[in-house]
This record gives structure tokens, C-alpha cells and sequence, in this order.
């Protein structure tokens, strides 16, 4: 791939704005991983804490340079600029996540959040596929990652709020939170 100057700007500005809900995400998760996250009862098969930054690090970065695809596509692709407006969505949804898991400490509402992120990020990936198969392809690593976010966010649920009840009544506890 050929960069320009200007190529080169506008896929480093495509990865920092990406990487933007990255820290936004790391303001609220930083304190809590030690302290609040440390605390919780979790599934066997949770990662190790310290995996967290470096792989949304890599993630976001991914996520950027798919949206640099899409946009340098936009004078010849008409549906590419709204593409990058439902990225944008899904990408402020993402930014979200963290501030309600570990800043607010609800994880039934983070939960209910990362499966509209989930859908959002679905919806990108048939967008961005649409305009540039690329684009598309390099989003499966985040729709990898945010589902297996989403079961580990299920899982804490069931141990925490659930104590293990029943999937009814483990319903009704997630609707009362």
C-alpha cells in the first residue's frame, strides 16, 4: 500500500479517534481493576487483569484502521459516509462499556450495553462490508473480543446478582438491577 502524506494523516487520525474510546474507557477502568474487579467472583476461565489494555490497545488500533478503509473510499462509495456515521455510534457505545462495568459498577446494565454493542458492531461490520470487504474483515478480532466481553460481563452477572438462581429468576434480578 502506497501511503501519501496525506494517506498517512488521515489513518493516524482514524486510529487515535479510535483509540479515543480506548481511554476514555481506561479513565474508569484503571482504578477499579486492583480494587472493585479484583473483588468480584468470576468464571475460571477469566483472563489474567494485565491482557485487558494491551488487547483493547490492539483492538482499537484494528478498529481504526478499518474506518480508514471506509474512508478513503467515500467520494466513490456513497454509503460509505453513512457507514462512518453508525461507526461513530458504535464506537461512542463502546466508549460506554467501561464507564458503566467499572466506573458505575453495574454489570447487569453493562451487560444489556455490550449486547446493543454487540448488535451495533454486526451492523458496522455489514456496513463497512458493503463499502470495503477489508474494512470489514479487519472489525472480526473486535466482534471476537466484545463477544467474549460479553459472556465473561454474563458470567460475573450469574456469580454476583445471580448466585447461581435460576436463568428465570437470574431474568428477574437483571430486570431489577
Amino acid at each position: 500500500m502506497n501511503l501519501s502524506f496525506g494517506k498517512l494523516r488521515d489513518l493516524l487520525v482514524s486510529m487515535l479517534i479510535a483509540e479515543l474510546a480506548g481511554v476514555i474507557n481506561s479513565v474508569f477502568t484503571a482504578s477499579s481493576i486492583p480494587t472493585w474487579y479484583a473483588g468480584l467472583e468470576r468464571p475460571w476461565w477469566t483472563p489474567p487483569s494485565w491482557i485487558f489494555n494491551p488487547a483493547w490497545f490492539v483492538l482499537y488500533i484494528l478498529v481504526g484502521i478499518s474506518a480508514y478503509f471506509v474512508w478513503e473510499v467515500r467520494h466513490q462509495r456513497k454509503e460509505a459516509e453513512s457507514a462512518l456515521v453508525f461507526y461513530g455510534v458504535q464506537l461512542l457505545f463502546s466508549s460506554f462499556w467501561g464507564i458503566i462495568f467499572f466506573g458505575l459498577q453495574e454489570i447487569g446494565l453493562a451487560l444489556a450495553e455490550i449486547f446493543v454493542l454487540w448488535l451495533l458492531i454486526i451492523y458496522t461490520m455489514i456496513l463497512f462490508f458493503r463499502v470495503s470487504k477489508p474494512a470489514g474483515w479487519v472489525l472480526v478480532p473486535y466482534l471476537i473480543w466484545v463477544s467474549y466481553t460479553m459472556v465473561l460481563n454474563a458470567s460475573i452477572f450469574s456469580l454476583e446478582v445471580c448466585n447461581n438462581a435460576s436463568a428465570l429468576k437470574c431474568v428477574f434480578l437483571f430486570l431489577g438491577s
